[in-house]
């Protein structure tokens, strides 16, 4: 199959490429290279994929509707994966605007060429960030989002309804992603593993955010993408749910799941993972809650599991470790 993947040297969208490529799929990946973090992480992701005979990356921002409306026009892919995003809950308190242009308006130009081109399955990245205020635990997919707590979240949301207005009208199967805190080899540096690991081998004190009384659903990159595989060859049929629990849309071929561990981990859980993979123990800054931040993030994956027969499993020590050594790797870092 031919599938166009926004965001291809992101963290998740390269690692979702190598996935499909290895598997003998067409890969059309698009990605602006934005300068939010280090452009040459960026690139050295893309030389990875580069080599397959089956990609074809186009450096192209999605708020240009007319040279991504060529794109698919020229390569007619029958799956679109949308994984580019403006990201980080931090930034969008400093730049909101960088938010509405990417995550609204880039988003409704993947959606409507969605339409234009009949596409057999869409699938679309959100985050758990949409859960907001809820503080009924697992967070599941029928569960009411209308508090958002940041700009991020609340972007996110909106290409979440403008995608359902679509697969309405236009019967577009359409099935969105809820991401749970997303980790492992070639993260982003701006997340919170990333300071972590980083500011260890540099011999920094790490920033502890609510004194550490926090909890995350702390996600394998591997574990992710392998689940998003197995959801493109699932779309949504109006009116087959395939549980009582089942997030189906009444009124259209739509969907809402969550990928995550289903299991809740304390950040200083976490960050006790990171200082034996690193051999050191970190000094600890503790600060206050920062704004638009949660205590706790918990995934229900059952919908996941009903839909793939597979679930997250991929234990904190083992991703951490994995993390770690690439690093190293990566940036020649020791202590």
């Amino acid at each position: 199959m031919r599938v166009l993947i926004t965001g291809t040297a992101g963290f998740i969208g390269q690692n979702l490429a190598l996935r499909l490529l290895r598997a003998g799929h067409e890969v059309v990946g698009i990605d602006s290279i934005t300068p939010y973090y280090d452009v040459s992480l960026k690139y050295d992701r893309l030389e990875i994929l580069r080599p397959f005979k089956g990609f074809v990356q186009h450096e192209v921002a999605l708020e240009d509707f007319a040279a991504v409306s060529a794109i698919f026009a020229n390569t007619t892919p029958d799956y679109v994966v949308h994984l580019a995003a403006q990201a980080g809950v931090r930034y969008s308190l400093e730049n909101p605007r960088a938010y509405v242009d990417t995550n609204v308006v880039g988003s409704f130009n993947i959606i409507e060429l969605c339409r234009e081109h009949a596409v057999k399955h869409l699938v679309l990245a959100s985050t758990s960030s949409a859960y907001g205020a809820n503080d009924r635990y697992p967070f599941v997919e029928t569960d009411k989002t209308s508090f958002p707590l940041t700009i991020y979240a609340a972007t996110k949301q909106a290409s979440e309804l403008i995608a359902h207005s679509h697969s309405h009208l236009h019967t577009i199967p359409t099935t969105v992603l809820r991401f749970f805190t997303v980790y492992g080899p070639w993260g982003r540096p701006d997340m919170a593993f990333f300071l972590f690991t980083k500011a260890m081998f540099e011999g920094r004190p790490i920033k502890v955010f609510n004194e550490g009384k926090m909890a995350r659903d702390f996600t394998y990159v591997d574990d992710l993408t392998r689940s998003i595989e197995l959801l493109l060859e699932v779309p949504p049929v109006q009116g087959q749910p395939v549980s009582d629990a089942d997030s189906l849309s009444p009124v259209a071929p739509y969907r809402l799941v969550n990928i995550g561990n289903a299991d809740p981990v304390p950040l200083m859980d976490f960050i006790a993972e990171i200082e034996r993979a690193v051999g050191v123990t970190a000094r600890k800054e503790m600060l206050p809650m920062q704004p638009g931040d949660v205590q706790k993030t918990y995934a229900d994956s059952d919908l996941l599991k009903s839909l793939t027969g597979y679930r997250p499993s991929t234990s904190v020590r083992d991703g951490v470790q994995a993390f770690v050594k690439w690093y190293r790797d990566y940036y020649a870092a020791d202590i």
